[in-house]
Parts: C-alpha cells; sequence; structure tokens
C-alpha cells in the first residue's frame, strides 16, 4: 500500500526503530548494571521519543511539517527530525512521473455512436507544496478529472476522427487537463489514447461498408480502363484506315508472332495471304525454321 494513502506508515522509520532499540539496550544494561531503574526508564523515554522523531523521505519524495496543525515548509530527501506531538507530516509527496489509467464506457460521440475508450494520463507534481495545501486527494482528482475530460471530449468528436486522430484528441485532453491542474502544482505531460472500441454489430456494418466501398472504387478503376483502351482502340483505327500499308504491316507482325513458337499452328485464308501479300513472308520464315 502507498504511503500517501496511508499515513500510518509515515509514523515509523527503519532508523527510528533502530535509534530506539540501541537506547533501551544500553539503558538497560547501565541501569541492569548500576541497579538504577531510572536510567533503564530514561533510556526508554529517549528510545520513544527518536522512534516518533526520525522519519527518512526518500530521494523522489518531499512531505511537509504542521506545528500545531500550521504549516512550516517542505522537508526531504534524507532524514527529517521532528518533535513528537508538536509537530506532524503530511503525506508524502512523490516527484516522480506517474501514469494513470482511465476509460469511458459507452460514451456516445458527435455522430451518436457509443464508444468504450481507454486512455493513459502521464503526469507529475512539480510544486509538492501547492500539492498537499491546494488540494486534498490529488491522485483521485487527477483520475476523475481525466474521466469527465475524456467524455467531454468523445461528445465533442465523430467516430471517424476518433479513430483516426487519436493523437490530436489525445493533445486536446491533455490541454484541458494541464489547465485544471497547473494550480495544484501538478502538470500533465501528455495523454495517450489506448484504444476505441465500438459495438460489434456496428463494426460488422462498417466492415460491410468499408468492403462495398472498395467494390465500388475497383469497379470505377476498371471502368475507366476499358474506356482508355476503346479510347487507343478508336485512335489505331483510324490511323490504320488512312494508312492500309500500317495495317498489312501489323496483320503481318501477328502471323510472325504466333508462328514463331515452336509447335504453333496458324491457319490462314488464302484470300487474307493475296491480300495482305503475305506468301513470300511466310515462306522465308518457314524456311528459317527449317534451317
Amino acid at each position: 500500500m502507498r504511503r500517501e494513502n496511508v499515513n500510518i506508515n509515515n509514523q515509523l522509520s527503519s532508523v527510528g526503530i533502530t535509534v530506539c532499540i540501541l537506547c533501551i539496550l544500553v539503558a538497560g544494561s547501565a541501569g541492569s548494571l548500576l541497579h538504577q531503574p531510572a536510567i533503564t526508564a530514561a533510556g526508554v523515554l529517549i528510545g520513544a521519543y527518536f522512534l516518533f522523531a526520525i522519519k527518512v523521505v526518500d530521494q523522489w519524495e518531499k512531505v511537509a511539517v504542521l506545528r500545531f496543525g500550521k504549516y512550516q515548509g517542505l522537508r526531504g530527501p534524507g532524514l527529517v527530525v521532528i518533535i513528537p506531538v508538536v509537530e506532524t507530516l503530511s503525506r508524502y509527496v512523490d516527484q516522480r512521473v506517474r501514469v494513470t489509467t482511465v476509460s469511458a464506457e459507452s460514451t456516445l460521440t458527435r455522430d451518436t455512436v457509443p464508444v468504450n475508450v481507454d486512455a493513459i494520463i502521464f503526469w507529475l507534481v512539480w510544486n509538492a507544496e501547492k500539492s498537499i495545501l491546494e488540494v486534498e486527494d490529488f491522485t483521485q482528482a487527477i483520475m476523475l478529472g481525466s474521466q469527465t475530460a475524456l467524455r467531454e471530449s468523445i461528445g465533442r468528436h465523430q467516430l471517424a476522427q476518433m479513430i483516426t486522430e487519436r493523437e490530436t484528441l489525445g493533445h486536446e485532453l491533455q490541454k484541458i487537463l494541464d489547465e485544471k491542474t497547473t494550480p495544484w502544482g501538478i502538470t500533465v505531460q501528455s495523454v495517450e489514447i489506448r484504444d476505441v472500441r465500438i459495438p460489434q454489430a456496428l463494426e460488422n456494418a462498417m466492415s460491410q461498408q468499408a468492403q462495398a466501398e472498395r467494390e465500388r472504387q475497383a469497379r470505377v478503376i476498371l471502368g475507366e480502363a476499358e474506356v482508355q483502351v476503346s479510347e487507343q482502340f478508336a485512335q489505331a483505327s483510324r490511323v490504320y484506315n488512312d494508312n492500309p500499308g500500317a495495317l498489312h504491316l501489323r496483320g503481318m507482325n501477328m502471323l510472325y508472332e504466333a508462328i514463331r513458337e515452336k509447335g504453333a499452328m496458324v491457319i490462314v485464308p488464302s484470300s487474307a495471304i493475296e491480300t495482305m501479300g503475305l506468301g513470300g513472308t511466310l515462306a522465308t520464315t518457314s524456311l528459317a525454321k527449317q534451317q
């Protein structure tokens, strides 16, 4: 259990316990040797004093000292000695970067789509004095404020924006939260949208819609290709119509391509051969293949 949530953990420290035990042992030994019970009692009192007076603050922590409930200043890191009963310590404030996970369930987007959104908040305490004096439980305040801001942001965006523009949504949440937490001595470094989940039925419908859109685009592209091909054929027909020699050369080339492969057989009407003058060409090609 964390120190900042349980104040009883701040009452005792390992150093204070060690000093207390040493005082009791030394005083008890001296009292036994000198047959003076008062020495033993004094050692117990001194040990009890150090037990509650010596505190240890870790390197990444700060703690406030209160004297009769009045703020006296921050202490730490290291050893802190207070006057028991007269002075008390606040909860320890961890100044490292911390992570808080928040979620918004079944929240409606701007286009009335229910979504479940999970986000991660990275934040730290940059002014321990303000975080202690200005807000009762800043950890709880960060979590609740983040949930509220997340729900408000979801309601201002459409589903498509939330799915494709997560980084923009995270920057917006970071700005909202940072403005709220700055007076508490806390800064929100970044907000990351981890997951956006939608109902399964809606997900299936969106998948079908996307598939239909892809099929539509494929048909459009195929139609555009057919148009381009037909235009090229129309242009070629005009060229062949104006230049019969080009048409004959094209026919010769097609026949050559058909018969140059081994085992290929092409049957051409004699009228076509006489019309295009292909007799000599075919004979020459056959002789070349036999050689």
